[in-house]
């Protein structure tokens, strides 16, 4: 079965990132395929870079991005919901003229069209909001 993840949730603000991941690998050790994860809303927070939590807990955004490398899920960003955050990838931080990027790949910033056609690629959309 193929499925798609809407993440609404910032990371260490409630269990809805952490969920989420979970339920990926669950997904892909059981052998379905999941297509992509769209971050929205606070979720877009997973995407940031530089995020560094402490040692004694896990790293969300290195472990999306090991969901990437290992299995190919891709991992889209509503562009809007990043921009409004202060979350830009290299190209938008040069056409807002800003000095630095906070997203950057395998996190790619895209339009709601990409969620529209994650819904209609996919058997199942799982939305993990706070």
């Amino acid at each position: 079965m193929r499925y798609g993840i809407l993440l609404l949730g910032a990371p260490y603000s409630r269990q809805a990132s952490h969920s989420a991941l979970r339920f990926a690998r669950a997904l892909v050790a059981k052998g379905h395929i999941l297509d992509s994860v769209f971050f929205y809303h606070d979720g877009v927070y997973n995407a940031a870079r530089l995020a560094a939590p402490p040692q004694d807990e896990p790293h969300l955004m290195d472990g999306w991005k090991a969901l990437h490398d290992e299995h190919g899920v891709k991992l889209d960003v509503c562009i809007a919901a990043a921009l409004r955050r202060g979350l830009l990838n290299e190209t938008e931080a040069s056409r807002h003229g800003k000095e630095g990027h906070s997203i950057e790949a395998p996190f790619a910033l895209t339009g709601l069209g990409q969620l529209v056609d994650l819904g209609l690629r996919c058997d199942r959309l799982i939305t993990f909001a706070p």
